[in-house]
């Protein structure tokens, strides 16, 4: 091989582009399953071969414009095979297309290297061999640091604003990996082709670093929403506790005063209009008497105002708990949890139409170490299975999931799981708690 440096052929940028696309395409939920999903993603993929072959022997402004409409082509395959909106599909192919512009051009700028000084990496396949291994590891690296914040980053809303800042980092990115190669003497530019190579890398390595520090901070500040939201249903939740508790203290008292009230008022009397109305009144403050006792204070208290909320508005509420399996949580996380679950059982069940399916039960036992709380209610579709949380069908996203965010970070806090099912007209949340005894 001569002394020349050689650029980087179009059918390497073009693989190598495909490989940084499916890295992230492959922590995106998808449209296709299986090998409906890769055959569709090699349709994408493989007409780009060809065309960046044209492109590379390309250069100046054509070249640029070549390479414009190939970063746009690679968002395609975001956004027809990723089960996504166009903000997020757009946000990952601008990372995408900067990580792969680094790998090949490390990769072939260690090839060149090699490939001027040793015969041997001048045969097709050793060029081959070489450069996956280099692009492989680059990609494992990536791969590694991006499972870190997998959690954060699927659950992460990419907004237009964090979606234009990034392309924009992207773009200014590109730009300055490519002056070197401009026909154009500037402070920033170089006639030696050693040290274009050099800035291309170095640039692309900035590019990459930036790009995922920025989506730390994006995910940082989702983060922090996330725990000032939980913690202001969390206060909530207690505040509604406190206030149901004083109330059923003060209803329980008047309740009382006025049983006795009556007791006395009926000896004194004989009047039959007079009794009657008396047993209307004994009638109507009996259905104030609707105070659980399920052995838990807490539990008590939540329970009596959600039951005489549902009692108002024509909800069937049903109970069996035993109070005392929850006697190891604490009284903030008890009143987030039942309060939470029950608000939002409410919630679905006040979408039903038909009142008399407009059924909730919640069944709290112990068995064999563990607390098993089972919470059903009438919905009007199925909306989630498993562990994940539902879709929401509000029209403010960012503002749905804070209720069942909550009921999860509290059950994880004990150690526990969280199941959601919706089906057959039914949702059932599911919680399952290993008590204080079954931990020690």
């Amino acid at each position: 091989m001569s002394g020349e440096l050689q650029n980087i052929p179009g059918y390497w940028t073009a693989l190598t582009h495909s490989f940084s696309c499916l890295l992230y395409m492959s922590m995106l939920p998808k449209r296709l399953k299986g090998w409906k999903f890769w055959a569709a993603a090699l349709a994408l993929f493989l007409p780009m071969i060809p065309y960046m072959d044209r492109v590379a022997a390309l250069s100046g402004f054509p070249f640029n414009v070549g390479m414009s409409i190939f970063a746009i082509w690679t968002a395609v395959p975001f956004l027809l095979l990723c089960r996504e909106d166009g903000y997020r599909g757009v946000y990952y192919c601008a990372r995408a297309f900067i990580l792969g512009g680094f790998a090949i051009s490390l990769a072939w700028q260690l090839y060149m290297f090699y490939a001027r000084r040793v015969v041997f990496f001048e045969r097709l396949w050793v060029q081959a061999v070489f450069i996956l291994v280099i692009e492989g590891a680059v990609f494992l690296l990536m791969y590694a640091l991006e499972r870190i914040h997998l959690k954060e980053s699927a659950e992460m809303p990419v907004t237009r604003a964090a979606c234009v800042s990034t392309v924009a980092i992207a773009l200014v990115i590109y730009i300055l990996s490519s002056l070197s190669f401009a026909a154009v003497e500037s402070p920033f530019t170089t006639q030696r082709p050693a040290e274009a190579f050099n800035i291309r890398t170095i640039v692309y390595l900035g590019g990459v670093a930036i790009l995922y520090a920025h989506h730390l901070q994006l995910c940082d500040a989702y983060t922090l929403r996330e725990v000032t939201a939980l913690q202001n249903v969390v206060n909530m939740q207690y505040a509604n506790y406190q206030l149901s508790r004083e109330s059923m203290e003060m209803v329980n008292r008047k309740y009382h005063d006025l049983k006795h009230q009556i007791a006395v008022l009926r000896s004194e009397i004989d009047s039959k209009d007079k009794t009657a109305v008396l047993d209307q009144l004994e009638r109507e403050i009996r259905a104030f008497d609707i105070q659980c006792h399920t052995g838990n204070r807490v539990m008590d208290a939540i329970l009596t105002r959600k039951s005489a909320y549902c009692q108002d508005h024509g909800i069937q509420f049903t109970c069996v708990a035993d109070g005392h399996a929850l006697d190891f949580m604490g009284v903030v996380e008890l009143s987030t949890l039942l309060g939470n679950a029950l608000d939002n059982a409410i919630e679905g069940v006040s979408k039903v139409a038909e009142p008399e399916q407009r059924v909730i039960h919640l069944s709290v036992s112990q068995q064999r170490g563990f607390l098993r709380m089972s919470l059903e209610n009438r919905c009007l579709e199925d909306v989630a299975t498993g562990e994940a949380l539902p879709q929401t069908t509000k029209a403010d996203r960012s503002q749905h999931g804070y209720g069942l965010k909550s009921i999860r970070s509290t059950v994880e806090q004990y150690g526990g799981s969280l199941t959601l099912k919706a089906e057959n007209g039914w949702f059932t949340l599911g919680v399952l708690i290993p008590t204080e005894q079954e931990k020690n």
